[in-house]
């Protein structure tokens, strides 16, 4: 080891520079260094004057460089652990790895400038650092490229050395939500003994770093704060943050049923709540916890699109009004790669924030794994660092160091508006839940903490020695509190069912449960011809005099005509004429995803580009002087952070219409967390409602396995109750209407659109614009082109097989088969189908096709509705495969061929060869 490693020519250069800067222009340089450099001239000359030493002069750049060293490295030495000895790093902050010696202790250093405690000795020096960053706080935020950032920061610490100064009212505050937290533990504990409740002991001073949070974010005007954790501590959160009632948490350890038949419900730990409190000034805050699975980080994504919309909407994009806050904890913020993404979104103008607070219950282990085997870096928390946040490491066993830090932090982000992270090093007392034993894994810990005081026991003393708290005092804290809890948990008998409180109930006002009724048929979404004309001239218009790349003026003159001339639509005409037909009504459109501007396929092309400039123009936008706001955003190359995102935007706003596009319909599996435990089951779970629309690019077209089937067997799968809507249609005027529909009934449901690809172009797949001023969404569409006595098969079908299948038929002239497209899936339109099928007097045989192989697509699904309605006899699609399509084009229009073959030449195999190469079966039951 070079103990002289803090002397490199680096730090001697940059010292060089600024003494330079400091000759020639002194005010471009921080306070400190100016002060540095005044002492530094003095030093000179009066030393000069002496013919002192030439030593002395360097000894001033050794302190400085241990004055940096402190900054930069100082929180790998402090007291930050409550229950483990420290890592041990190298270099250490020992004298020598300075070149400086004991007896340097007592002389005066002018370096005690930068510092701002002016000439000091080398001994209060470090002291001071010392103080400042190697006590129970530790600071990482050297690596901050923005000088602004780190002056701060260092002023604001160095300036109070990282020491609370509280009153006395304030600190009996901190031990009331301290008592409150610890109390709350100890009386669950001790009433349900053996049930799971993921309790918070052992980092229960999170409750008054909450509490303090609020008020400081009060002080300065946040009027909302919107909370995503994990189950461990949820409960504490509910009682002493957002006071849910102790009875009604109590109740639920009693496993009491729902209210609400309709809702299944989830176990306490996981759910959500919404409330208002008043600080200790007055001031009234919103808060809410947002419910969250036992997938720790999904919740992530979603509190910052709930909070993203409330500040484009309530707060009219005031970042000051509404603060995000994240809890994590050390093994998911390391592990979990949601984490990265969300944090990557945090300064993106589609889905910033105005930064996040996040805070690490460090328990320094995961389920039952040593921290030392959950990650490669230091800490936890090093990912913050790749969005230069900086990052307070704070003994959870110190509360008013706990408190003092996040008011820090909260100050932080109302000045930057920039993330920021706390780490609450503390432990947990018992194993992962209460019934599990942590000895079995971690023997030497836990012995440890058996004998290690709570936070409350450790503040007390620290208060009775400071002459601030009598034991009586402490005793009554103790004594009112646990009698309240003994009431409150009396009063649960008078309790006979539980009740899911929905989240954020004031926003779905007027939105009402879905009954299977609304299903049957859809709404009118029709428009006159007058309004959707004056529509279509804004969005094919572009401005006069601007260079806007030649290809889109060509394309946005082709919908013109198409529309104007020929009264046709395609596919982007009859999406853009929704969204505009929507902002017309004064409702917001979102939509976000990778390359969504223009549309993977080069279809949409919502934003006009410039040719020889960055600048845009977006039609959409102009509409009317009175219509809602559109926002469409190319997202990072993320699927879950991103679906999560608009997950969250949309349950905060069901007027509006959110939607997240993939960019290839089977790339939603990277977001399958997000769709499994919010999409598909938020209402039966949390009361929660959603009205999101996701599209997914769907059809084989011989582009490969992994860009032809968005997997839509999964989504039928998820598929009950009218939990989601399921859709793949085949006309520009349906898909209009379905998503006009989606904002035009007094319900909503999550709607998965399976998108076409090569549809976009398809010469058939046209609407005429009587189809936009008529009717509205069909959800089946029955066979206008044949004589309905004469025909023997109805070949039900979704999607763009449709019209392979329509050619195929006026190839052949095989008029005795029907074909019948589904264009909702789910919820499945027994009544729909049940009129049409009714119509066809000689039918003897039922076919469903698909392109997909026969264990994906609907087949399943539709063989087991149909039961009831028209048992399918027959069905035909691709072979059982592990893999969804072919990688080549050849084997790709020969299975196609085939099963166009099936349907109107019956083949050599006569439906029932077991020697067949494709799936050709005959259905005996």
């Amino acid at each position: 080891m070079d103990k002289h490693s803090y002397l490199s020519a680096a730090d001697l250069a940059q010292i060089e520079q600024y003494y330079q800067l400091y000759l020639q222009n002194p005010e471009q340089l921080d306070e400190s260094w100016r002060k540095f450099f005044e002492g530094f001239e003095f030093s000179r000359t009066h030393f000069s004057l002496k013919n002192s030493s030439s030593d002395t002069i360097p000894d001033e750049f050794k302190v400085v460089n241990l004055i940096n060293a402190y900054r930069e490295r100082g929180h790998l030495f402090t007291l930050t652990n409550p229950v483990r000895t420290r890592r041990k790093y190298l270099p250490t902050l020992d004298l020598e790895n300075f070149d400086l010696t004991q007896a340097d202790l007592e002389k005066e250093f002018h370096a005690g400038h930068k510092l701002g405690i002016g000439n000091a000795k080398l001994k209060d020096i470090i002291a001071h650092l010392q103080t400042t960053y190697c006590r129970t706080i530790g600071v990482e935020y050297r690596y901050i490229r923005n000088p602004k950032i780190t002056d701060w920061l260092r002023s604001r610490m160095e300036s109070t050395r990282n020491l609370p100064a509280f009153t006395l009212e304030f600190k009996k505050q901190i031990l009331q939500k301290l008592s409150e937290a610890v109390l709350f533990e100890k009386f669950i504990h001790k009433k349900f003994p053996g049930q799971k409740r993921f309790s918070l002991e052992g980092a229960e001073a999170l409750i008054p770093a909450l509490d303090a949070i609020i008020e400081k974010g009060a002080s300065v005007g946040i009027e909302e704060f919107v909370i995503g954790m994990p189950h461990r501590g949820r409960l504490n959160v509910l009682a002493n943050i957002l006071h849910k009632s102790y009875n009604q948490i109590f109740s639920e350890f009693q496993g009491r049923e729902f209210d609400d038949e309709a809702v299944l419900g989830d176990v306490k730990y996981h759910l959500g709540y919404t409330s208002y409190t008043q600080t200790s000034d007055g001031k009234n805050v919103r808060l809410s916890l947002s419910p969250n699975p036992s997938h720790l980080e999904t919740v992530s994504p979603v509190v910052e699109g709930i909070v993203r919309n409330r500040i484009d909407h309530h707060y009219k994009g005031d970042f000051n009004k509404i603060v995000p806050i994240l809890i994590h904890g050390d093994a998911s913020i390391a592990g979990q790669g949601i984490v990265y993404e969300v944090i990557q979104m945090s300064d993106l103008p589609g889905y910033k924030t105005g930064g996040t607070v996040h805070l690490i219950v460090n328990n320094q282990l995961g389920f039952t794994t040593n921290y030392l085997d959950a990650r490669t870096s230091t800490y936890c928390t090093d990912v913050a660092k790749t969005i230069q946040s900086p990052i307070f490491h704070v003994n959870a066993d110190d509360v008013e160091a706990v408190v003092y830090t996040i008011q820090l932090a909260m100050e932080f982000r109302e000045i930057f508006h920039r993330d920021v992270f706390v780490d609450l090093l503390g432990y947990r007392k018992y194993g992962h839940n209460e019934g599990d034993e942590p000895r079995f894994t971690q023997p030497i810990l836990y012995k440890t903490i058996e004998r290690h005081p709570n936070p409350r026991e450790i503040y007390i003393e620290k208060l009775k020695q400071e002459g601030m708290l009598e034991a009586s005092d402490a005793k009554q804290i103790e004594k009112l509190f646990n009698e309240l809890l003994e009431k409150e948990l009396d009063d649960t008998k008078n309790i006979e069912k539980a009740k899911i409180t929905s989240f954020l109930e004031a926003e779905w006002k007027g939105i009402r449960r879905a009954t299977p009724k609304d299903f049957e048929s859809s709404p009118d979404t029709f428009l006159p011809k007058e309004t959707l004309d004056k529509l279509a001239d804004v969005i094919f218009s572009y401005p006069a005099g601007k260079k806007i790349f030649a290809k889109i003026i060509k394309l946005q003159d082709e919908r013109r005509k198409l529309w104007f001339d020929k009264g046709m639509a395609d596919w982007a005409i009859g999406e853009l004429l929704a969204y505009g037909s929507i902002l017309n009504e004064g409702k917001m459109v979102r939509l976000s995803g990778q390359d969504v501007r223009r549309g993977t396929f080069s279809h949409r092309h919502a934003v006009l580009m410039m040719e020889d400039s960055e600048e845009t123009y977006i039609p959409l936008e102009n509409i009317s002087d009175k219509q809602g706001r559109f926002e469409v955003y190319n997202s990072l190359l993320s699927e879950y952070g991103v679906l999560g995102f608009d997950y969250g935007y949309a349950v905060a706003s069901p007027e509006n219409l959110v939607i997240w596009e993939a960019q290839f319909g089977d790339f939603f599996n990277g977001a399958q967390i997000i769709i499994d435990q919010f999409i598909s089951s938020a209402e039966e779970k949390w009361n929660v409602m959603n009205g999101m629309v996701m599209l997914l690019p769907h059809g084989f077209e011989g582009q490969g396995p992994e860009h032809s089937s968005a997997r839509m067997e999964r989504f039928l799968q998820l598929c009950a109750e009218n939990n989601i809507q399921i859709a793949n249609c085949t006309t520009p005027a349906n898909f209009f209407h379905l998503l006009r529909r989606q904002q035009h009934r007094e319900i909503r449901k999550p709607l998965v659109v399976f998108t076409p690809k090569s549809l976009l172009r398809h010469p058939a797949c046209m609407s005429p614009v009587s189809d936009f001023t008529t009717g509205g969404f069909k959800e089946v569409f029955d066979d206008v082109q044949v004589d309905k006595s004469g025909v023997e098969s109805l070949v039900f079908v979704a999607g763009k097989l449709y019209y392979d299948l329509l050619a195929e038929r006026e190839k052949t002239g095989k008029i005795d088969r029907a074909i019948i497209r589904i264009e909702q899936l789910h919820p499945f339109p027994h009544v729909q189908l049940q009129k049409i099928i009714s119509q066809y007097p000689n039918v003897k045989y039922f076919l469903w096709v698909q392109e997909e192989p026969a264990n994906m697509g609907a087949w399943v699904y539709m063989r087991d509705k149909f039961k009831t309605l028209a048992p399918l006899t027959l069905f035909a699609c691709r072979p059982a495969s592990g893999s969804p399509a072919t990688g080549s084009g050849i084997t790709h229009k020969l299975q196609q061929q085939r099963i166009i073959d099936k349907v109107f030449g019956r083949c050599t195999c006569e439906w029932a060869n077991e020697e067949c190469d494709m799936q050709c079966v005959e259905i005996k039951e």
